[in-house]
């Protein structure tokens, strides 16, 4: 029988490796990836606002171990503590913003480091879902799934732009995707000892998302301006709350 514990560090480690498929698209064709990337994010935004108001949030309000207030004072720590962890990074990125070897040298590891983080956390958030249930566990997934492939375009981006060989990009971003289920271990040790993890789990998961959808992505998609795109961005971003809604419902709990 296959266990969740299994499920989840299966889930974890495809959803971030596929997610550098965004990266090694830039690499093989810069000039598609760019025309298409705001197309993924609008997908992207719908998937992870999907997937933190009708499953997370759902899962986190409705398992009677904390009240609502509770509940939504984790999402907005989750909300804050990723609002803090940009901060610091696009902090040290302005104050080496400027064309030397200098810049090049710390850019690239600070990408490194934050992707990790990054990484280890959303490790965290599937391991979490999936203690509840294979249909959150899955909807988690990919919703993690989907924020990356953005995500790592414009890591790939950043640092290719600050001087890094192709190669070692492309080593050091399948390092960072190899943390994803590092989390996930760790996170599913720590619940095996204590249940009460999994709701402030749920929730900073949640506000997390919600960051990352409303901060990140959204001024990506504010950037067109041209009327037919902006409908099938919009469309986009409903498909994507759709999937993952759909996706969530073909997956027993």
């Amino acid at each position: 029988m296959v266990t969740p514990a299994f499920q989840a560090i299966l889930a974890s480690t495809l959803s971030s490796i596929f997610g550098l498929a965004g990266g090694f698209l830039l690499l093989w064709k810069k000039q598609w990836v760019h025309a298409f990337s705001k197309f993924f994010v609008s997908f992207a935004v719908g998937a992870l606002l999907g997937a933190a108001f009708f499953d997370l949030l759902t899962e986190a309000l409705t398992d009677g171990l904390q009240t609502p207030n509770t509940v939504f004072t984790w999402v907005l720590a989750g909300f804050l503590l990723f609002f803090v962890i940009e901060k610091l990074l696009l902090w040290h990125h302005h104050t080496h913003n400027h064309e030397s070897e200098e810049h090049v040298n710390v850019i690239a590891p600070l990408i490194i480091f934050g992707d990790a983080v990054h990484n280890f956390i959303d490790g965290t958030i599937i391991a979490a879902s999936f203690l509840i249930s294979p249909a959150l566990g899955v909807a988690t997934a990919l919703a993690v799934f989907f924020h990356e492939i953005p995500q790592e375009i414009s890591d790939f981006s950043i640092m290719i732009h600050g001087g890094m060989k192709t190669r070692s990009v492309a080593l050091w971003n399948l390092l960072g995707a190899l943390v994803s289920p590092i989390g996930t271990a760790v996170t599913l040790l720590i619940a095996e000892k204590t249940e009460a993890i999994i709701p402030p789990l749920l929730g900073i998961a949640a506000g997390s998302f919600i960051y990352i959808a409303a901060s990140d992505l959204v001024p990506e998609i504010h950037r067109e301006k041209r009327v037919g795109r902006m409908v099938i961005q919009l469309t986009l971003v409903i498909l994507g709350v759709l999937t993952i809604v759909q996706l969530s419902k073909a997956f027993p709990a």
